[in-house]
């Protein structure tokens, strides 16, 4: 079946794209510049607004809101889009808005679920596999990596980093950039280990999962700043890929790293 069932009550512009086996519920709103993928549920009272780019099997449930103009004062009406991909679950009035000229476009990648009342500000980028529990709250610029999860109320300040696989508890509030594979916890927030039991559900090794612990301890528990932690690590003759994406990560992390 490719038949597209659009509830009476909800407004579509004829202008849109709208893909095969879509179905649009009651009082949804649909603008011109829209693109929505095949086999899309899109639920009640939900809104998407010019600019939205909507991929393939994404579940849009009621109220939320995709592609309004950016919370931004900086922001003068210039076109921009929001880049949704594909088998995305987005629940009740979650929000994302649309990026400013400085990128052009709001990102989230495939296979991610975002939870109720969750916000995507402007410019984010976020990967694949990515969990944002009830309320969390992404500023501006902010980039969220695959495999990461953040717990309800969860914060995280524009432009910060969230590294893949890691994890933040809920109601914390990230000022800083975010390790791959840590847990991040407490106010204010801190390392307080590696995200162990996400990693062996993802099949990483024991001793795959025993090399980035070490590592981390080394660089944020024995005493030596970022550079002389890596520094000191560095002297193992074998280091794993992962860890190496750790390096790279840490290295280049632009508004530093939380310890």
């Amino acid at each position: 079946m490719s038949e597209v069932k659009i509830h009476p009550t909800a407004i579509v512009s004829p202008k849109a794209e709208i893909g095969k086996s879509v179905r649009i519920g009651a009082f949804s709103i649909v603008e011109d510049d829209v693109i929505i993928g095949d086999n899309c549920e899109i639920s009640s009272s939900v809104v998407i607004a010019n600019g939205a780019r909507i991929g393939r099997e994404c579940k849009i449930f009621a109220g939320a809101v995709i592609s309004t103009i950016p919370q931004d004062l900086k922001f003068e009406g210039e076109e921009s889009i929001v880049s949704i991909g594909n088998q995305n679950v987005i629940r009740e009035y979650a929000t994302i808005n649309r990026g400013t000229s400085e990128t052009g476009k709001t990102v989230v990648g495939d296979n991610n679920l975002l939870m109720a009342y969750t916000h995507v500000a402007h410019d984010c980028v976020l990967g694949s596999n990515i969990i944002l529990a009830n309320l969390a709250h992404l500023g501006g610029h902010v980039v969220i990596e695959d495999w990461a999860i953040l717990g309800a109320f969860a914060k995280v300040h524009q432009f910060c980093v969230i590294g893949a696989h890691s994890m933040l508890a809920a109601d914390v509030k990230a000022v800083k950039d975010v390790s791959p594979y840590v847990l991040l916890g407490r106010e204010p927030a801190k390392v307080e280990g590696v995200n162990k039991i996400g990693l062996r559900r993802r099949g990483f090794s024991n001793e795959l999962i025993e090399e980035i612990e070490s590592f981390y301890n080394t660089v944020l528990y024995s005493g030596f700043n970022n550079k002389e932690g890596i520094a000191e690590f560095l002297k193992k003759e074998k280091i794993s890929e992962e860890v190496k994406s750790c390096i790279n990560f840490i290295e280049n992390s632009k508004r530093g790293i939380h310890r």
